[in-house]
């Protein structure tokens, strides 16, 4: 005996707005998280230290004045 089911009974289910609650949730949960991430990722790119450094041109030493010169005559 075949059983005779309307089209509208026969479907799985709908979209309803309990799974598009779900949805927005999970990506502002998605965004929160980069969010996170990022700023992790900039605090650990930051120097601690007050000292900031910089980088000298090739051929300087540090600890020569400007203008002098440290080959030897």
């Amino acid at each position: 005996m075949t059983k005779i089911v309307p089209e509208d009974k026969a479907r799985q289910g709908h979209w309803g707005w309990h799974a598009l609650r779900i949805l927005i949730a999970g990506l502002l949960l998605a965004f929160i998280a980069w969010g996170a991430v990022e700023i992790y990722g900039e605090l650990i790119k930051s120097p601690t230290s007050g000292q900031q450094h910089v980088p000298q041109p090739p051929g300087t030493e540090q600890g020569t004045a400007p203008g002098q010169s440290t080959a030897k005559p």
